[in-house]
């Protein structure tokens, strides 16, 4: 009925002592449901075949266990690192690329092998948007700065893109852009440069001449307002070093427009409205290494308690929850978390990369601390 997803107010799930507010939109993307879909279809169309997988297909433990339960098996992890060599592979193994795609480096290796990569690839469309875009603004003399998490499989595999047609460099946050700025302007004389973004620009980078005419893309998953902040902060830099007007900033910076994927933007304003209830805490649901999870946490946390989960099970009782630190990358228990004065009332969304069934899981494992008036089957019933 929401057509154009103008509307991003919460659904009340009243169960009286427990009132649960559920993000507008969250949960799986078509990107993910598309790569686990190709996934499962290519397992039953092999039976007998040797089933790989680059690396994790999506960042879920549910999704991924379950591939491996199938007998899929996984080449590296999801920093990169080997965990079977690709010298046992062979021609007529099956290699699926996850739905964050690859390097060229890694396809090539495989194609060199005999392994048809491009009939297994579920890399997401987005993705291949934010590629098309860098070779774009490749093919008119521009530079690329990705804003990224350099380790993460995506920002690897857009960077392997983009630097095949440019000068490329890769940006983690705000501060560090602030520290790129300065060897636009000429504040840091360029020597620098290569010490201080190790291993986060592309083969013979030049810091004097590859950053006089830049655009900005990003890894899909990142927090849009930080993205856009660091493409305004960039542009400004432009316009301050060079003395350009509105008509002319083309001179210097590429209009790229926003790079990230529909269920990012969408899921990340669904929270930001979810927000505004007033509740008594936040459960987020997701991967603990999933990017756009704790990008969702990180809204939730400036503005209320917040519990980063991995599905139901981490919630222990009624007074104890098993939550994660994605900074400390560490999970830790909380007790109490449970306010005494009822009603009740939690904000709840989950990542990209989760499936909706964890977070019924969730919603069941709440409505069982408390004597609620309604089931959850009742209150379906109502919003048919």
């Amino acid at each position: 009925m929401d057509k154009m997803k103008k509307d991003h107010a919460p659904t009340l799930l009243d169960f009286g002592p427990l009132q649960v507010y559920l993000a507008r939109h969250f949960g799986f993307c078509y990107g993910v449901e598309n790569a686990i879909e190709i996934a499962f279809r290519t397992i039953a169309a092999n039976p007998g075949k040797r089933i790989f997988l680059l690396s994790e297909m999506i960042h879920n433990p549910q999704v991924n266990a379950d591939l491996e339960a199938k007998g899929v098996k996984f080449l590296q992890d999801t920093s990169g690192n080997s965990l079977i060599s690709f010298d046992e592979l062979k021609p007529d193994d099956i290699v699926l690329i996850p739905a964050f795609g690859t390097t060229l480096e890694i396809e090539n290796k495989l194609n060199a092998i005999g392994i048809q990569t491009e009939k297994y690839n579920t890399t997401c469309p987005f993705v291949e948007k934010v590629w098309n875009r860098s070779e774009s603004i490749a093919k008119k003399k521009y530079s690329v700065i990705i804003h990224g998490k350099p380790k993460h499989e995506e920002t690897r595999a857009t960077f392997s893109h983009a630097s095949l047609n440019t000068a490329s460099v890769i940006v983690k946050d705000m501060a560090q852009t602030r520290e790129l700025a300065k060897y636009v302007t000429g504040e840091k004389p360029s020597s620098l440069f290569y010490e201080e973004f190790k291993g986060q620009y592309s083969e013979n980078f030049d810091a004097e001449k590859d950053l006089a005419r830049i655009g900005v893309v990003n890894q899909t998953t990142m927090l849009a307002s930080d993205t856009q902040a660091i493409a305004d902060f960039l542009k400004q830099t432009m316009v301050t070093k060079y003395q350009l007007n509105e008509e002319n900033t083309e001179a210097h910076f590429a209009d790229t427009r926003d790079t990230l994927c529909y269920a990012t933007n969408d899921n990340q304003n669904a929270v930001i409205d979810l927000l505004k209830t007033k509740a008594d805490l936040a459960i987020v649901v997701g991967g603990y290494n999933s990017s756009n999870t704790s990008h969702l946490v990180e809204l939730c946390e400036k503005e209320i308690s917040t519990y980063f989960i991995e599905d139901e099970e981490k919630i222990l009782s009624s007074l104890e929850i098993l939550h994660y630190d994605f900074r400390s990358k560490k999970e830790k228990v909380t007790t109490n978390y449970l306010p005494e004065m009822q009603p009740v009332k939690i904000i709840l969304t989950s990542g990209a990369s989760c499936p909706d069934a964890l977070v019924e899981g969730v919603i069941n494992k709440l409505i069982s601390y408390f004597p609620v008036s309604k089931t959850m089957e009742q209150l379906i019933r109502e919003f048919l």
